[in-house]
């Protein structure tokens, strides 16, 4: 089981100075709105080697007046303690891992894992694509790291060939050079696919199971990898893309970027065969994104071998006490860290650590004992 044991902040956020260290099991933060609950739970996340889950610049992440922060985090991970540091000068971060300097943030990932699940995550199901692949894409990242290079090379060679689009316009004699990015464009977009179909081929009975107990048994859960160019049946990836990226030259060159690949696929939801985005009540969305977080922690365990540190950002207080209670029994024995404003809005915490927040100020803490 991976789990904080501390953390120090400077110029953080409304963080000038502050050290926590934490319980293994249940941890929450607790205090008025907009007092920096959020800006803790972010500072932590930070250390899984990717930007902020609320969509911040990294210099918005420096305290107000101040041209630099610093983060020590100390963590249970990969069987042994470890240590890490981030420091953000001048727009650029530095990274130490276990007192050895790194040359990019980016060394984190695989270090240290978690799953977020805030609001805007019980929004998943209603909104656009992009937030379901940055489900599967985010998980993937952390639960293997190779995935998130290969992730970078494709993003990178989709904007030389969005790039290349625009400046065949102006000049025709360049498009002879389309079928060099088309290639490299499949290579690593046939690997992104097939990594995004295993994934989900671990993650669908794991949700199935989940969402099947959040309804009481009465409703079924499914889903289904939606790509822009994969008919059905069609199993032969790389062919079907590279003739897709042909035939839609036209209009790619028409509308500038490039149409089809799996930066535009999607995954649809279904509840008794019934699409969930269309149909779904919000209770029942609600409970598909519940249980594909729940699930995403699952599926995190069986590739790393470590149980993720779990981040509830002011969810609880969206949800019903019945799935609040299944929240908190399927993470026993895990990490988890809360917010809300009011801790007696939890209910079944029976013991753990409470830290009340007030300013960008730890100004009480308690330690309940079952």
């Amino acid at each position: 089981m991976a789990y904080i044991e501390s953390i120090k902040l400077s110029n953080f956020r409304n963080y000038e100075s502050l050290e926590l260290s934490f319980d293994k099991g249940t941890n929450i933060f607790y205090g008025d709105n907009a007092q920096g609950k959020t800006n803790l739970l972010e500072a932590m996340w930070i250390f899984t080697g990717g930007h902020s889950f609320r969509g911040a610049k990294d210099s918005e992440l420096i305290a107000f007046g101040k041209t630099t922060f610093e983060m020590n985090m100390k963590f249970f991970s990969e069987e042994r303690e470890q240590d890490a540091k981030i420091n953000m000068t001048n727009g650029r971060r530095s990274v130490t891992i276990n007192d050895i300097p790194k040359k990019s943030a980016s060394s984190l990932v695989g270090k240290f894992c978690a799953v977020v699940f805030s609001p805007q995550h019980l929004s998943l199901v209603k909104e656009g694509p992009s937030n379901r692949r940055n489900f599967i894409d985010g998980s993937l990242c952390q639960s293997k790291p190779a995935y998130a290079k290969l992730l970078m090379h494709y993003n990178r060679t989709l904007s030389q060939r969005n790039m290349l689009l625009k400046e065949i316009t102006k000049h025709p004699e360049l498009k002879d050079t389309l079928e060099i990015w088309d290639e490299k464009l499949v290579k690593f977009g046939v690997s992104i696919i097939k990594e995004r179909f295993s994934y989900l081929e671990r993650l669908q009975p794991i949700v199935e199971e989940i969402y099947h107990g959040i309804s009481s048994q009465k409703e079924h859960f499914s889903l289904k990898y939606d790509s822009s160019f994969l008919k059905e049946g069609q199993t032969e990836i790389e062919t079907c893309f590279f003739e897709k990226l042909k035939s839609s030259r036209k209009s790619d060159f028409m509308v500038g970027y490039t149409t089809v690949g799996p930066h535009r696929d999607d995954i649809s939801f279904y509840i008794n065969e019934i699409s969930a985005r269309s149909f779904g009540s919000q209770g029942q969305q609600r409970s598909v994104a519940l249980a594909l977080k729940l699930a995403e922690s699952k599926v995190m365990e069986s590739i790393t071998g470590d149980k993720p540190v779990m981040f509830l950002d002011d969810v609880m207080s969206e949800l019903d006490e019945n799935r609040q209670d299944y929240i908190l029994n399927h993470l026993k024995d895990q990490q988890v860290f809360i917010t809300c404003c009011d801790p007696n809005t939890i209910h079944q915490l029976k013991q753990g650590a409470l830290f009340k927040i007030h300013q960008g100020e730890l100004i009480e803490q308690m330690i309940l004992k079952s």
